[in-house]
């Protein structure tokens, strides 16, 4: 790291706390520009709020002018409905029953469009050329099954379009926005549905079991087939086109060796494919469109050292936004002008950390015990000699996700304390084609977690990582990494902290929310069954299994939380201190699955700094070794 200069330790609040300006959407006919920012309310804490301003050609004129009021939790997201009425999404207390909800550009009226309790809903299809309508998908009448409904953005009516028969996780519309194929599950086969009116009943085209993938993405232009991410006789998922007259001839349009594709944009406008999206290292994709091809190219030359991405467009798509990225910066968000190439800045998203004082994210491999190649990401302290450093170990929730390239707010933290920071794809990660990710069926707390001490091993022995200074954190089933790890390496971590993490492999599928039960039965073959594997769930449940962990831990829960039950951070915490081993245990009533609002943020990550700062040791003020290179 020669040359390079420690640079100074930021507040806390300044990686965390939400921008001052973002999320920003534009009108469909370029008329308004949309954002959100905090503001508060009758002395509540600021929550992200929705503001519009007046657009000129690429010039804001006039005031932003709020429109929403707000106050217990941040507007989870929104978009523009036409050029008149905004749509956001809003749970309560992070119970995650979103509701639609409307709010009109010109009078701020606001219209809950799903005032149910205990529902889940959401946009099912925008319907793009219908000003008044959009589908609605929600559980109302059944919580463990969707129904499609066309509501009236104005007047809240709303009329069934599709009723689910009990096994339908997916409902897919053509370009009219008619209902047209659906994802159907018993748990461990998949069909896919497709009828070709809505007045037609649905047949199967395509039957598999759930080791197959075929999403459809889109119908093709012409409403007769469809464009599907399939992985049926091959190991990643590729782009193909579907014809249900020939449902098994696949026609291959694209496939990116050895990942998974993420998925593929479209113009409306043009009616062509622009891209396939997918990571290899970093972000990458593959242009199917000169036009889009060119305009992509032209916006990166313009902002060089920049990822990046379209995130709206007008209807005519001569002007869009753009996210512009790395990994060291969230970024600046611009207005683009495609007839001129102008791009007028909107926002500096976190102008607080400075790009040339943040870590560098480098990708890495090792290879695990069995000769799996094991891909992840690095992030050392800046101005620091990368020797013998304390360490973070960050594994990913999901655990069927992948972690990627770009702006990691929590890693940035860490690194800005003297911490490197390793994450790492362990198997059963998605993203590296379908043999990688079965290779974790039945392997929570075995292989899974002998992936992630297998990176912690690489790291001592790269010399990187000071062996009795190294951590482990993670959200989720990174949570449930973080404690089967203390359980089978508990030598190896002096802290570990998790954060609404499984504890219970026995209990924790009895309380997961009631739409995910018809995937209940895939779950119990990719992490086991309560009966059949009740050895196996028992020895990798960390509750279970708490008379082996004496590593320093605590544990972040929000109460309300509708997938890892606040049992089973209770049943953790009871075990151990039942036992009089240290856990701090931090409860917070108005969270769920992760903390969203910023005070609660604020509280956990000072909590999570001194925790691991009393246990590891801080690095801010060390002294830099000026000779030291990588």
């Amino acid at each position: 790291m020669s040359g390079q200069r420690i640079p100074p330790v930021y507040p806390l609040a300044d990686f965390f706390r939400n921008p001052q300006r973002g999320f920003f959407r534009i009108s469909d006919d370029g008329k308004w520009l949309s954002f959100m920012q905090p503001v508060s309310f009758n002395g509540h804490p600021p929550r992200m709020n929705l503001f519009v301003q007046a657009l000129q050609g690429s010039e804001l004129i006039g005031e932003a002018r709020c429109l929403t009021r707000e106050t217990e939790r941040d507007i989870a997201e929104y978009f523009w409905k036409g050029s008149d009425t905004l749509l956001y999404a809003k749970d309560f207390g992070g119970d995650e029953n979103f509701h639609v909800v409307a709010v009109d550009r010109e009078s701020g009226m606001v219209s809950d469009l799903t005032p149910y309790t205990d529902t889940r809903a959401g946009i099912a299809d925008d319907l793009y050329d219908d000003p008044e309508h959009v589908l609605i998908a929600h559980n109302q009448r059944d919580p463990q099954s969707f129904d499609i409904y066309r509501v009236n953005v104005r007047t809240g009516e709303a009329v069934l379009v599709a009723e689910n028969p009990g096994n339908i996780v997916a409902w897919h519309t053509d370009h009219h926005g008619q209902v047209r194929a659906a994802t159907a599950s018993d748990g461990l086969n998949t069909a896919l549905l497709y009828r070709d009116t809505e007045s037609d009943p649905f047949r199967a085209i395509i039957t598999t079991d759930f080791r197959s993938t075929v999403s459809p993405e889109l119908f093709t232009f012409d409403n007769r087939c469809l464009y599907a991410l399939s992985n049926r006789g091959r190991d990643c998922l590729a782009l193909v086109i579907i014809d249900p007259e020939s449902p098994d001839d696949e026609q291959l349009v694209f496939e990116a060796p050895g990942v998974d594709l993420d998925g593929v944009g479209h113009s409306r406008l043009r009616h062509v494919l622009t891209a396939a999206v997918y990571q290899t290292d970093r972000p990458r994709y593959h242009f199917f469109d000169q036009l889009a091809a060119e305009r992509h190219l032209r916006v990166s030359e313009a902002l060089p050292g920049y990822e990046i991405a379209l995130q709206g467009a007008t209807r005519d798509e001569r002007t869009f936004i753009v996210a512009a990225y790395n990994d060291r910066t969230p970024g600046s968000r611009y207005l683009y002008d495609d007839e001129t190439g102008g791009l007028t800045k909107l926002a500096d998203i976190n102008p607080a950390l400075p790009e040339d004082d943040m870590a560098e994210v480098r990708p890495i491999q090792y290879v695990a015990r069995d000769g799996l190649t094991i891909n992840g990401y690095l992030t050392l302290p800046r101005g620091r000699e990368p020797r013998n450093l304390p360490c973070i170990v960050n594994p990913h929730g999901g655990p069927w996700a992948r972690d990627s390239w770009g702006f990691n707010p929590e890693a940035q933290f860490l690194a800005n304390r003297g911490y490197c920071v390793l994450q790492m794809n362990f198997r059963g990660s998605t993203g590296y084609g379908r043999t990688f990710w079965e290779a974790g069926f039945g392997q929570w707390g075995l292989a899974m977690q002998d992936d992630i001490t297998d990176g912690v091993q690489w790291l001592i022995d790269q010399g990187i990582a000071e062996r009795n200074r190294i951590a482990i954190y993670g959200g989720s089933y990174g949570g449930y990494a973080v404690l089967a790890g203390i359980v089978r390496t508990p030598e190896l971590y002096a802290a570990a902290v998790d954060f609404v993490g499984v504890s219970n492999l026995l209990t924790f599928m009895n309380t997961i929310p009631p739409y995910w039960k018809p995937l209940l039965e895939k779950m119990y073959s990719m992490v086991g069954h309560p009966e059949h594997d009740r050895e196996r769930l028992v020895a990798t449940s960390p509750a279970l299994n708490a008379q082996h962990i004496r590593t320093p831990l605590f544990i972040a829960q929000g109460a309300n939380d509708p997938r890892v039950n606040k049992d089973e951070s209770d049943q953790m915490v009871a075990a151990l201190r039942s036992r009089g081993v240290e856990v701090e245990y931090m409860v917070k009533a108005n969270e769920g699955h992760g903390f969203h609002n910023d005070e609660n943020k604020f509280e956990f990550y000072e909590r999570m700094e001194a925790f691991l700062s009393r246990h590891l040791g801080r690095a801010e003020n060390e002294t830099i070794n000026q000779g030291a290179h990588t």
